[in-house]
């Protein structure tokens, strides 16, 4: 199945140059561009691609508010973004997954590894560069916003297993991780994962890593 993405960058030259890229893979098609933040969200809204590749600074929208329009959408429920700057910050890294980005990377990433984040990401898989790491992630999102802090959902709702995969999932464990830990099928793994995410509406493990942290169920330095 081919991956549609989507480009959202105002700079046309690596538009241009991410389009070369992109479409060189047998499995990715660039279906669209934007310039601007707002063009990325009328784009995702009319292309329906599997995945915007956001820029974070755009003149008229930016990328992080793009990215929480597309999010918010229970029409785009599909649509992943990943976030790609040369502002790798970590406020940045904070603020692009509380708007509901799938993943973050910095533009001096390599060809080949952005094409494989655009796969994972597709996948419905959280990825972070390097320079995000679970340490930088936690501590900011163990601080959130007092509205923030107001509409997170109840961890009530899951199991003590499933409570125990959440924290095993803001660790950074992939399914097959989490098998090998709790000493079940990797299939059981995913399954438990799948149903946590499912209760507790997130989008895709990056919003699970969101919400353990911002939950308090995992603190900064125990994932």
């Amino acid at each position: 199945m081919t991956i549609r993405v989507l480009l959202a960058d105002d700079q046309a030259l690596l538009r241009g140059t991410f389009r070369m890229l992109v479409d060189s893979a047998p499995d990715l098609e660039v279906v669209g561009e934007a310039g601007t933040g707002r063009e990325a969200v009328a784009l995702a809204r009319s292309l329906r691609a599997d995945l915007v590749l956001m820029d974070i600074r755009m003149p008229d929208l930016d990328g992080l508010a793009a990215t929480r329009l597309i999010t918010a959408d229970e029409d785009l429920a599909g649509v992943k973004v990943l976030v790609l700057t040369t502002f790798e910050s970590d406020e940045y890294v904070a603020e692009a997954l509380r708007a509901g980005a799938s993943g973050f990377l910095g533009k001096g990433i390599d060809p080949e590894e952005l094409l494989d984040a655009i796969r994972v990401v597709a996948a419905g898989d959280a990825l972070l560069s390097p320079a995000a790491t679970k340490a930088l992630i936690g501590r900011f999102l163990a601080q959130p916003a007092p509205q923030d802090r107001a509409a997170l959902p109840g961890l009530d709702v899951l199991t003590a297993r499933e409570q125990e995969v959440v924290t095993l999932v803001a660790a950074g464990l992939s399914n097959d991780d989490i098998a090998e830990r709790l000493f079940v099928t990797p299939l059981t793994a995913k399954t438990h994962v799948n149903r946590a995410m499912a209760k507790l509406g997130a989008r895709d493990r990056a919003q699970v890593v969101v919400i353990a942290y911002e939950s308090g169920l995992v603190r900064p330095g125990s994932a």
